[in-house]
């Protein structure tokens, strides 16, 4: 299982203390300095069964710099992808990556039910 997240991040820090609190083990990686390749991005993406759009970080400060409101309908699944994998503050976070499942944000219902 993978853990991937922004340490600074607050809803970061929540997820990180449930999954610890429930004693589950996971990769941790820091999105800031190990971003996730396009590769990766497309396989997590295909995987969820989530709009591509939930991927994106809306709240950041480079989504909104970028004004990407505006331009991501403008923008191909591919061309979203390449600009998601330049920059792990554009990823919306925590993702929790295992074999069978992509959770993307924080959701204590949706880690539950993962690990019932």
């Amino acid at each position: 299982m993978k853990f991937i997240c922004y340490p600074k991040c607050t809803i970061c820090q929540k997820a990180k203390k449930w999954l610890d609190e429930k004693g589950v083990t996971y990769e941790l990686r820091d999105i800031k300095e190990n971003n996730p390749s396009y590769d990766e991005l497309k396989k997590w993406y295909k995987h969820s069964g989530l709009p591509l759009k939930k991927f994106f970080n809306t709240s950041g400060l480079l989504y909104k710099s970028m004004e990407l409101k505006n331009k991501l309908p403008n923008m191909s699944e591919d061309e979203q992808l390449k600009l998601l994998s330049t920059d792990g503050m554009l990823v919306k976070r925590p993702l929790l990556i295992s074999n069978d499942t992509v959770l993307v944000g924080f959701k204590e219902k949706e880690y539950e039910e993962l690990f019932k």
